[in-house]
Order: structure tokens, then C-alpha cells, then sequence
């Protein structure tokens, strides 16, 4: 399906060498964007007494603190901010495909586009990439809670000869985060895609419902509970 292809948006010459620059990272160039203004606009104007977005943006902060001093003990204050910006760009990549501009063919006007904003978490590159950093996470968080040679033991666990499983835990966890993400907001622009061909009218804003808000949302979390469980069991022996 031509849909299902990742298009180059434009080439950017560097040092001789030519690098695309795909939908994926023109797209997730604006999910960062609109993050960083709405981080803004909503932090600009802080009050002692909150009212308004202010009262749900403490709450959040208030649940993701408690949240990772349960999870990572003395290392919330540096793994909380990444927990919670993480969730916030996945959920925002996973929804974006609401706000992609419509093709519009009226009288003598025509707007096509340059591309439709897809997910980027469609995209095998950009969950692959978050994957890698949140195990890379777990390897240093881990050597960091119990030190070089700890760390290095406790591939011997609970016996010497689960050492390789003890390896290729680690390159399962990352296929596990990265495909799990990946199959799930994929199939989700696939069905959406079937349906909007059944029906176009009425039918698409119904399962949009699921696919878009519901089914982004839970890919979101689960991938941000996965991470937080996996660093969680790399350093809890240090405040244990």
C-alpha cells in the first residue's frame, strides 16, 4: 500500500553527503513543537493557588513523582522527567493523525497537502530508537545502582549457566518494546484506513474513538510501564 510507505519530504546536503529527511522526522519535528508550546503556555503564568490547565498540570507532576519514587527509589529525581516526557511524545505522535489537513476540491479551489500527518510511531525507526534508549537506560541505571561488577554478577543469576538467557533478555525486552509499539499503532492506521474506504461519511469519526485516542493512550502507557518495570528491577537493589 502506497499509504503505508515512508515518504522523503526533502534532501538536506551536509559535508557532500545527502540525508532524507522523511515524513517521520518532519512529523515528529512537530510533535516536539507543539509539546514545547504547550509546555509554555501553560507554565508562563504559574499561580500559588492553581486554577485551571494549572491544576491538571500539577496533578500530573504530582502522580509521575509518586510514581517514580515507588518505581526507582533515589533515582525518581533524574528517570521521572524522562518517564513523563517520554509518555507525553508518544501519546502526542500516536494522536497526531487528527490534526492532518484534508484534501479539500471545491469549485475552481484545490489544497492538497504536501503529506498527511501521519504517526510517526508508525514508522519501525521511531520505536526502535525509543526502545534502544530506554534499555540503554537499563544498562546504565543498572551499573550505576550496583556498580560495574555487580552488575556484571548478576548476569550469573540465580546459576552461571543462565548467563546467555540472562544476555538475550536484554534483545528481547528491546524487540518486545519496540514491535509491541510499532504492530499496534500500524494496525490501528491500517484498520482506519479500511474503514474510511468502507465509509467515508460517518463511520471513521466512530472507530476513530478507539484507534486514534483510546488505542494511542494504552500504547503510550504500556510502553512507559514496560520501561519504568524494566529500570525499576535494574536498580532496586540500591535502595532495597
Amino acid at each position: 500500500m502506497e499509504s503505508l510507505s515512508i515518504k522523503t519530504v526533502f534532501t538536506l546536503t551536509l559535508l557532500g553527503y545527502n540525508i532524507p529527511i522523511t515524513e517521520t522526522v518532519v512529523v515528529s519535528w512537530i510533535v516536539m513543537a507543539i509539546l514545547i508550546v504547550v509546555s509554555i503556555a501553560i507554565t508562563r503564568k504559574l499561580r500559588i493557588i492553581p486554577q485551571g490547565p494549572q491544576v491538571i498540570l500539577e496533578t500530573g507532576v504530582e502522580f509521575l513523582n509518586n510514581f517514580s519514587k515507588d518505581q526507582f527509589g533515589s533515582f525518581a529525581k533524574y528517570l521521572g522527567p524522562y518517564m513523563g516526557s517520554l509518555f507525553l511524545f508518544i501519546i502526542t505522535a500516536n494522536v497526531i493523525g487528527v490534526l492532518s489537513p484534508p484534501e479539500i476540491k471545491a469549485f475552481s479551489y484545490e489544497f492538497i497537502p504536501p503529506f498527511p500527518l501521519r504517526p510517526p510511531t508508525r514508522d519501525i525507526n521511531v520505536t526502535a530508537a525509543l526502545a534502544a534508549i530506554s534499555i540503554l537506560l537499563v544498562l546504565v541505571c543498572g551499573i550505576a545502582a550496583r556498580g560495574l561488577r555487580g552488575w556484571l554478577k548478576n548476569f550469573l543469576n540465580p546459576i552461571p549457566l543462565m548467563l546467555p538467557f540472562n544476555i538475550l533478555e536484554y534483545g528481547t525486552r528491546l524487540l518486545s518494546l519496540a514491535l509491541r509499539l510499532f504492530g499496534n499503532i500500524l494496525d490501528g492506521y491500517v484498520m482506519m484506513g479500511l474503514i474510511e474506504g468502507i465509509l467515508p461519511i460517518a463511520l471513521p469519526a466512530v472507530f476513530a474513538l478507539y484507534f486514534d485516542f483510546f488505542d494511542g493512550l494504552l500504547q503510550a502507557a504500556i510502553f512507559v510501564f514496560l520501561t519504568s518495570l524494566y529500570i525499576s528491577e535494574a536498580v532496586k537493589i540500591h535502595y532495597e
